[in-house]
C-alpha cells in the first residue's frame, strides 16, 4: 500500500480548489489543441502535395522540443512560478499553430509546426500545471489530485477532436487552424490564478536541497533511471496513435469520421482511465500499476492487429487503449513526488517527461517513414508491442519508498 494512503486527509481550502481548476483547464486546453493534430495530416497533405514523412517529421520534431523544452520550463517554474512561464508558453504556442497554416514548403512546416509549435507546448505543458497542483495538495491527495489534472487533458482530447473536425468541415483546414491558434490563448486567463511564486509543498519533508543537489540524488536512483526509461515507451505508443491513427483509420476504408470519433473516445475513455489510476496510486504501489498498463497496452495492440477491422474493433481498441492512454501519468508523476518529494517535481518529472517525448519522436517520425516505405502502418505496431512488453518489465525492479530525509531518517537512499 502507498506510503501515503494513511495521512489523515485534510480539507481543500478555496484557494486549493481555484489552483486546481485551473491547472486542470490549462491541461485542457494545452493537450486537446495538440491532441488534434493528427486530423490536419490528410487535407494538409493533400494541399501541398507533400508525403507523411514530411507531416510526421514536423510532428516528432514538435514532440521532440516538447520534451527538451520542458525540463527548462520545470527548472524556472520552481524558480520564478508556473504563471509566467506558461504566460509565455501560450504566446508562443499560439503563433506556432498560426503559423501551421501559413507554411508554403516543407522546411517552414518543420520550423512552425515542429520548433516553435513545440517550444510553445513545452512551456505550456500539463506537467508545470501538475507540478503545481501537487505542491498545493497534501500527500493524502495527491495522487487523486494528479488524475483529476491528467484527466482535464483527456477531457480537451474528446472535446478538441469534433471541434478540429467540424472547423475542416465547415472553414477548412486553414481557418481551423487559426481558430485553434486563437483558443491557446485561453491558458493566459488560467495561468493568473496560479500563485506568483511556488509555493512549499503542502505536508512536505525533506525541502531543504539545492537543485544540484537535487539533480545528483535522481541520477545516482536506480529507481528513477527505471521511470524514465520506461516513459520512452507511453510516448512511442501516445504520439505515434495520436498523429497517425486516424491515417491508418481510413487506409482501412472506413470514413474518416471514424478515426475522428475514435480519437475522442480514447480521450473520453482516459478521463476515467486516469482518475482511476489517481486513485489505485493513492492505496496501492505505483510501479506495479504501471507495469501493468504497459503490459495491457502491448496485449491491446495485438488484439487490433489480429482483429476484423471493423469500425466496432477501432472503437473497442480506442476505447481499451482511451483507459490505459494517459494512466501513466499520475503514477509516474507520483513516484517522483513520492520518491523525492515535490520542491523541485516539475524539474525532475521534465527530465522523466524528456524520455517520453524522445519516444514520441520515434513513434511519429517511424510511423511516416515505414509507412511510406512498405504502405502499412503493421511494422510500427508490433514494434509498440514488443516495447510494451518491455516497459511491463523494466517498472517492476523500481523502488518507489520515500528517501530517507523524505521520512526524517538518516542514511543513504535505496537505489
Amino acid at each position: 500500500m502507498s506510503s501515503t494512503s494513511q495521512s489523515p486527509r485534510l480539507p481543500l481550502t478555496s484557494q486549493v480548489m481555484v489552483i486546481i481548476a485551473a491547472g486542470c483547464i490549462i491541461s485542457l486546453v494545452g493537450f486537446g489543441v495538440r491532441s488534434s493534430f493528427g486530423l490536419f495530416l490528410e487535407p494538409l497533405t493533400t494541399a501541398h502535395g507533400w508525403s507523411r514523412q514530411t507531416f510526421g517529421l514536423a510532428l516528432a520534431i514538435q514532440n521532440l522540443m516538447w520534451g527538451i523544452g520542458v525540463p527548462f520550463a520545470g527548472a524556472l517554474a520552481d524558480r520564478f512560478g508556473a504563471k509566467p512561464i506558461l504566460v509565455g508558453g501560450a504566446i508562443v504556442y499560439a503563433l506556432g499553430v498560426w503559423g501551421m497554416a501559413y507554411a508554403e514548403t516543407g522546411t517552414q512546416f518543420h520550423l512552425l509546426a515542429g520548433f516553435v509549435t513545440g517550444l510553445g507546448v513545452s512551456f505550456t505543458a500539463f506537467s508545470l500545471a501538475l507540478a503545481v497542483i501537487a505542491r498545493a495538495v497534501g500527500p493524502e491527495r495527491r495522487s487523486m489530485a494528479l488524475g483529476i489534472g491528467t484527466a482535464s487533458g483527456s477531457l480537451g482530447q474528446v472535446l478538441f477532436s469534433p471541434i478540429a473536425l467540424a472547423y475542416i468541415s465547415a472553414f477548412g483546414w486553414h481557418t481551423a487552424l487559426t481558430l485553434l491558434a486563437m483558443t491557446t490563448l485561453i491558458i493566459i486567463p488560467a495561468a493568473m490564478l496560479l500563485p506568483k511564486r511556488p509555493a512549499s509543498a503542502t505536508g512536505a519533508i525533506g525541502n531543504e536541497q539545492t537543485f544540484k543537489q537535487a539533480m545528483h540524488e535522481a541520477l545516482s536512483h536506480k529507481g528513477y533511471i527505471l521511470l524514465t526509461t520506461g516513459f520512452f515507451v507511453c510516448g512511442f505508443h501516445v504520439a505515434f496513435i495520436t498523429v497517425h491513427f486516424p491515417a491508418y483509420v481510413t487506409d482501412l476504408g472506413l470514413s474518416r469520421e471514424t478515426g475522428a470519433i475514435a480519437i475522442s473516445l480514447v480521450g473520453l475513455f482516459n478521463i476515467f482511465g486516469a482518475y482511476l489510476s489517481g486513485m489505485v496510486g493513492q492505496r496501492w504501489s505505483k510501479k506495479s500499476g504501471l507495469a501493468g498498463i504497459y503490459f495491457v497496452r502491448a496485449i491491446t495492440i495485438t488484439a487490433l492487429l489480429l482483429a476484423p477491422k471493423t469500425e466496432i474493433t477501432i472503437y473497442l481498441f480506442a476505447t481499451a487503449m482511451g483507459i490505459l492512454w494517459l494512466s501513466t501519468v499520475p503514477l509516474t508523476t507520483g513516484i517522483v513526488g513520492q520518491v523525492f518529494g515535490t520542491r523541485y517535481m516539475a524539474t525532475l518529472f521534465g527530465i522523466v517527461f524528456l524520455s517520453h517525448q524522445l519516444g514520441s519522436f520515434s513513434g511519429v517520425w517511424l510511423g511516416g517513414f515505414l509507412h511510406d516505405r512498405t504502405g502499412s502502418y503493421d511494422a510500427i505496431w508490433w514494434a509498440g508491442v514488443a516495447l510494451g512488453l518491455l516497459a511491463a518489465l523494466i517498472h517492476l525492479p523500481i523502488d518507489e519508498r520515500p528517501l530517507p530525509r523524505m521520512v526524517g531518517g538518516t542514511g543513504k537512499s535505496a537505489s
